[in-house]
């Protein structure tokens, strides 16, 4: 079953060219664990006026980023990513799910 998936993060102000310099060089592990969950398609847009971050994901599946809390190599990320977000206590990012409003197809 292909499910989408949108939800909102936010960036420490100032940190918007560090955020995307850390995805250009994202690592290739977390990119094959990604994959091997049935993430197929995964886009993250950034609001440069708010530094508000919107995910997109197209989902093969049940499984998405979201699930993924537990494994070591996305612990390890989001501890790297911690200095430049706003985080819960255990380093994940702060998400808001967003609502699909509308679809042109």
């Amino acid at each position: 079953m292909r499910q989408k998936l949108a939800f909102r993060m936010k960036l420490i102000p100032g940190n918007e060219e560090e955020y995307e310099r850390r995805h250009r060089e994202i690592w290739p592990e977390l990119v094959t664990l990604l994959k091997e969950t049935g993430i197929i398609d995964y886009q993250i847009f950034l609001d440069k006026e708010t530094s508000f971050l919107f995910a997109f994901q197209v989902i093969e599946g049940n499984t998405n980023s979201q699930d993924l809390g537990d494994t070591e190599i996305v612990k390890r990320w989001w501890k790297y990513m911690a200095d430049i977000m706003e985080t819960n206590e255990d380093n994940s990012p702060i998400t808001s799910p967003l609502e699909n409003v509308f679809n042109l197809q």
